[in-house]
């Protein structure tokens, strides 16, 4: 239950932001990521947590609160770190081969690495409950997937894959991490 109140909380944030963006000429839209530029590197900060009007916050709604709420089930402390390591490679992803003259937004990296890190910890941790998640996540949100590739200029495929390649790495490092205290809770080497 805590997983889901949180999630929600965080979900009305999203939704505050972006009322704030509507009703005030504050531009936040204007402190995303802006590729190569010293100062755009703020922009990793806020840019998940604006979004380009209402249709682009209610797209990333409901993944958002599935997936950060599946990955809340390993416990806080994994969600933070977990969130964290994936919102920054995304960021820096977008930073590094992002479009020049924009300001990249929106939760959608964060999304991507979130289920790409629910795709395969289930392999890393050898644990076929995670994977049976796995398949049905993969059965309805698997052909989002394509969103890695290059297609439309104004959806960030930067975000996407780089989103996706932090959540397979936050995966193996989590699977690891739980080896190794699995490992000194019982005395036995993996």
């Amino acid at each position: 239950m805590p997983a889901a109140i949180t999630m929600l909380a965080f979900t009305v944030v999203l939704y505050l932001i972006e009322l704030v963006d509507q009703l005030t000429p504050l531009h936040l839209d204007d402190d995303g990521i802006h590729s190569r530029s010293v100062s755009g590197l703020t922009g990793i900060i806020w840019a998940p947590l604006l979004h380009g009007g209402w249709a682009h916050l209610a797209a990333n709604t409901i993944p958002f609160l599935v997936f950060g709420f599946l990955v809340m089930a390993g416990g806080i402390g994994q969600f933070v770190a977990v969130t964290a390591l994936i919102w920054v490679v995304s960021g820096l992803g977008v930073w590094l081969l992002g479009p020049s003259n924009t300001s990249t937004i929106g939760m959608s990296g964060v999304i991507f690495g979130w289920l790409v890190f629910l795709l395969v910890r289930g392999f890393f941790a050898r644990s076929l409950a995670q994977i049976a998640v796995a398949v049905v996540l993969f059965a309805v949100w698997g052909s989002v997937l394509l969103g890695v590739i290059p297609g439309r200029p104004e959806i960030s495929w930067q975000a996407h894959l780089f989103g996706a390649l932090a959540g397979l790495l936050a995966a193996f490092l989590v699977a690891r991490a739980d080896r190794s205290v699995g490992t000194r809770a019982t005395g036995v080497d993996a």
